[in-house]
């Protein structure tokens, strides 16, 4: 048994929320409803809880974005289904939980790498979204030798055939995907600065706010000069 429900979680929360807050994340994407609250105060509630699989799933299933991304964070990622998964991925409704909450917990499961490749091919661009980050997410926390580096390459080849065509945030996700295994495969860093180098400089639409969309091979160099390449995450989740 759950030691709260979503319900006693989502009257903890909500008088957490700031509308300064909001008005940032809504910049981001975000959408209603949500309160505003800080992930700071998210991550309290997830070192008190840990994880708990069917609390994450009643989190997610109110709705709410703040109640969401806390259900990314104490998410059982080895106990969630793929019918979950494909509920998460269907329901999300704006980017940053796409490209994070249900990317971090499919790249922690089992099935992270099939439904990555399968929702890259999807036409709507939030579940594309989620593809690709899940598919970085994976990289950035698997061991190189029990990745498919051939495959890995494909996706570069197909990075660099349709990135400049797939709508906006597609085309960002995409090139995050490209730096995510450059800094992390340091046997395929090489391709991807080349890869970066081709594509050329990348432009996305990503709302009202400073987000920059940054060119691979220069982002790629800056961690190699910082040392730091190959270095895998723990976890993708923060």
């Amino acid at each position: 048994m759950p030691t709260m429900t979503a319900k006693q979680i989502l009257e903890e929360i909500r008088p957490l929320g700031s509308d300064g807050y909001k008005r940032v994340i809504f910049n981001h994407g975000v959408k209603e409803p949500c309160f505003g609250v800080k992930i700071s105060e998210l991550q309290k509630i997830q070192k008190r809880v840990k994880k708990d699989y069917q609390l994450a799933l009643d989190l997610y299933d109110t709705g709410v974005y703040d109640a969401r991304y806390l259900a990314g964070l104490i998410a059982d990622d080895a106990r969630m289904t793929r019918k979950d998964l494909q509920h998460w991925v269907t329901n999300a409704n704006c980017r940053p939980l796409c490209a994070t909450t249900v990317a971090w917990v499919a790249a922690g499961s089992a099935h992270g790498w099939e439904l990555g490749l399968e929702w890259i091919d999807s036409k709507t661009q939030l579940i594309a979204v989620a593809g690709w980050a899940t598919l970085g997410s994976i990289v950035s926390i698997t061991d190189d030798s029990e990745l498919d580096l051939a495959l890995l390459k494909q996706l570069f080849l197909r990075v660099k055939k349709t990135i400049h065509p797939a709508p906006d945030m597609v085309r960002h996700q995409m090139n995050l995907f490209l730096i995510t295994v450059g800094c992390y495969v340091k046997s395929l860093t090489d391709m991807a600065i080349q890869t970066g180098e081709t594509i050329g400089p990348v432009t996305a639409d990503l709302g009202d706010n400073a987000c920059q969309v940054p060119f691979a091979p220069d982002y790629i160099r800056k961690v190699q000069k910082r040392g730091t390449l190959g270095k895998k995450r723990k976890t993708a989740k923060c």
